[in-house]
């Protein structure tokens, strides 16, 4: 049921990926090809933030601030995950890979790469904040407009 909590949560967590996104930018190697980076990371920012986090707002202020960090880690996980296998069926396509099973590990080992690359605090802190900042925003919009 849409209500302006999730809304909130929604655009607060789309925000977020837009700002990580563009942190992560100079950290990746010259050259990077980025094409549909920041459009997919703020899809799925707006996703989590819609769907995971905006269930879970009324609880009270650390289960909001929770909520928040959790929505920015599942954000991650997935944007990992999909860029991971984003890569993996460009290097599919050039017939890197032995077999389905090698290209499957290849998703896990991208985001893995992928995962070391942005484990810096330039990234990380906003992250953080970002996360505990969208559960209070999205919790004060409950209270709000329930």
């Amino acid at each position: 049921m849409p209500t302006a909590a999730r809304l909130v949560a929604a655009l607060c967590l789309g925000l977020l990926a837009l700002v990580v996104s563009w942190q992560v930018v100079p950290l990746m190697p010259e050259g990077t090809d980025f094409g549909y980076f920041f459009h997919i990371n703020v899809i799925l920012g707006v996703l989590t933030g819609w769907i995971f986090m905006g269930r879970r707002v009324g609880h009270g202020l650390v289960p909001a601030i929770n909520n928040g960090l959790t929505g920015a880690a599942v954000m991650v996980l997935w944007a990992l995950f999909i860029q991971g296998a984003w890569e993996m069926f460009d290097r599919a396509m050039r017939n890197r890979y032995g077999g389905p099973f090698d290209a499957l590990l290849a998703i896990l080992t991208l985001s893995l790469e992928y995962f070391f690359v942005i484990a810096v605090p330039s990234v990380l802190l906003p992250l953080i904040i970002g996360g505990c900042l969208a559960g209070l925003l999205a919790e004060s919009t409950d209270k709000r407009w329930p």
